[in-house]
């Protein structure tokens, strides 16, 4: 089952295109990567499937719904985690979790449950009652994970991960996502910057640049097509090797264009 569809999805800001007629499909339970660099339409993209933006044309289901006719229903049908962190830092762990849980009326008989399981599951559940501004960096990561996860969601979105963790953090992180994509079944949606992990975690990918895709399949197949034996090298070959500021310019970044969200 296709859980995610895309036909001919166009969004412009201003004249500009960020996204640029882009066609995919991706399955259910598939951990999924999607590649670009800096401004390339990766969150703009994220953001019209999410329900944050309003595409100029074309079409997306999420879950067999559209996000701009039903967009409750694609919001219960996904969880999330940012790049930036998200958590209510004055709350404790328990509480950000319950809270996330009657906000998406998880039925109270078994929101304690699931809360325990899931805070034991990322190895939080003996810090459950500390403010989370106490945590460290990897620590808040997987509080969100587990809180992403809290009512069964379809489809996991995760917006640069492991940003900004050490390497035994990151591998952790992932360790908990592919188990808990096993165990629930959820479709994970991922962009990252970190080649290595994409080309250790995904099942399938897409690389995207100016708003267009560029490349599809397997970690293997996308470096058979470009003759490279790493997946970094690859998307190197794919997407050039200059370092783009399209992001400081502000067409695809969350922080400075809020005013852009709303269109």
């Amino acid at each position: 089952m296709e859980i995610i569809q895309v036909k001919n999805l166009v969004k412009k800001f201003n004249g500009f295109t960020a996204v640029d007629g882009i066609n995919f499909s991706i399955d259910e339970g598939e951990i999924f990567g999607f590649l670009g660099p800096n401004g390339a339409g990766k969150t703009t993209t994220i953001r019209i499937f999410t329900t944050l933006t309003k595409p100029t044309s074309g079409q997306v289901l999420i879950n067999g719904y559209d996000p701009i006719k039903d967009p409750d229903k694609v919001r219960s049908s996904f969880g999330i985690v940012f790049q930036d962190p998200s958590l209510d830092e004055e709350l404790t762990a328990y509480e950000n979790m319950e809270f996330h849980g009657i906000f998406y009326n998880v039925p109270r008989p078994t929101l304690k449950q699931r809360i325990e399981d899931l805070l034991k599951f990322v190895e939080i559940w003996d810090r459950r009652d500390y403010l989370v501004k106490t945590f460290s960096g990897g620590m808040k990561r997987r509080l969100e994970i587990a809180r992403s996860f809290l009512h069964h969601p379809k489809i996991l979105f995760l917006d640069e991960p492991t940003l900004g963790l050490d390497p035994q953090t990151r591998d952790h992180i992932w360790r908990y996502i592919k188990d808990l994509n096993k165990k629930e079944g959820i479709t994970v949606f991922l962009t990252t910057h970190y080649m290595e992990e994409a080309e250790r975690v995904v099942d399938d990918l897409a690389i995207i640049d100016h708003g267009k895709i560029i490349a599809r399949g397997t970690p293997e197949e996308i470096k058979a097509k470009t003759n490279k034996t790493s997946l970094e090298d690859a998307f190197l070959v794919l997407t050039g090797r200059s370092l783009r500021d399209e992001e400081s310019n502000g067409i695809d970044n969350l922080r400075i264009h809020k005013r852009l969200w709303k269109s």
